[in-house]
Parts: structure tokens; C-alpha cells; sequence
């Protein structure tokens, strides 16, 4: 069982890393072979909207840092996507990354009832914020499942922390890392 996390935070040892990681150190401890990276470190660019990943490759045409992680999700059983919430959305560097998810379709995809390249995953999607509402922002995670489904995720579960923030940086409630483990087990084991 391979598991890939992909760290959205520009800060290393962030909240949602912090859960990310905790995730990890679980999986691993169950016989997984975890992997992570930390996006904001690497160089890469959004798409390009080239389609050359549907008339000439397989897979994306760009070579830069996200080239590796592309490879890794379409090797890994189960993939973690971790971002706080930045002005109402996931960060700019986990975006970046799901925009060349693009690349993962099929030319046809618009028709193909297979649409996606990816066998299927699991998926754990991981979000902090610093407001304590929770209907506030409560809408990214649903944006976002319905898309990871169709792309081939088959089973997509949310780990998420309200009222964290840089004021409280690395004080991850408790019951949370238990979520965090929890899951941990239900996708890996």
C-alpha cells in the first residue's frame, strides 16, 4: 500500500501539516510506504492549457517540479491533499497542483465514462482554518468531491480543523488527530 501526501501550506510545520503528517506516521506504522511533498519548496507552473496531454502524451508535457508528484499519485493507492483556507479557498500551491490534474484525463474525457487515466484511489482531504464557524468556508470541500470523484478517487474522506490558525499554530485539537488516525487505519488497513 503506497500513500503520497501532497503539503499545500507554505508553512513547513503548519496545521495542516501538522494533520497531514500525523496521517502519515499512522499509515507507516500499519505496514504503508508513505511519501510526501512539500509543494511551496518546489518550482512549478499552473497549467497551460497546451493539450498536449491529450493529442501527443499520456501525461503532462511540462518538466518541473510537480513532474514527480504526478508520477507518484498515479502510482500511489492513496493520496492526501492538505491546504489551510487562504481567502476563502485552498492555497494557491495545491491549486497549482490541481489544475495539471488536467492532465490525468483521457482525450476524450468529456464522453468517456472512464474519464480519468487514474486507477481508482482513496483520497483524504485535509483543511484547517483559523475562523471557528464551521459553516464558514463549508462549501471548498463539496466544490472539490464531486471533481476528485469523477477523476477516478473512489473513496473521499474530509479531516477538517476550524478555529486553528497562525495564532494557535501547531495546537491541532486532539480529537482531531485522532480523525487523523482513525482514517488513517479505515483507508490503509
Amino acid at each position: 500500500m503506497k500513500i503520497v501526501s501532497l503539503l499545500g501550506s507554505p508553512r513547513t510545520a503548519g496545521n495542516s501539516s501538522t494533520i497531514a503528517r500525523h496521517v502519515l506516521k499512522t499509515a507507516e506504522t500499519l505496514g504503508a510506504e508513505a511519501s510526501s511533498f512539500e509543494l511551496n519548496r518546489l518550482t512549478y507552473r499552473g497549467c497551460q492549457g497546451c493539450y498536449a496531454c491529450k493529442t501527443k502524451l499520456d501525461r503532462c508535457i511540462l518538466n518541473d517540479g510537480l513532474t514527480e508528484v504526478l508520477a507518484a499519485v498515479q502510482d500511489a493507492d492513496v493520496v492526501l491533499l492538505a491546504s489551510p483556507v487562504y481567502y476563502g479557498e485552498i492555497s494557491s500551491q495545491l491549486k497549482g497542483f490541481m489544475d495539471r490534474t488536467f492532465s490525468y484525463l483521457v482525450p476524450d474525457y468529456r464522453t468517456n465514462p472512464q474519464p480519468s487515466r487514474l486507477s481508482p484511489k482513496k483520497l483524504i482531504f485535509v483543511l484547517t482554518q483559523g475562523h471557528p464557524d464551521e459553516a464558514l468556508f463549508g462549501d471548498i470541500f463539496p466544490r472539490y468531491e464531486g471533481f476528485l470523484k469523477w477523476m477516478g478517487f473512489s473513496d473521499v474522506r474530509l479531516i477538517r480543523a476550524c478555529g486553528i490558525g497562525p495564532g494557535n499554530v501547531d495546537a491541532v485539537p486532539e480529537q482531531v488527530l485522532r480523525l487523523a488516525e482513525d482514517t488513517a487505519r479505515q483507508l490503509v488497513a
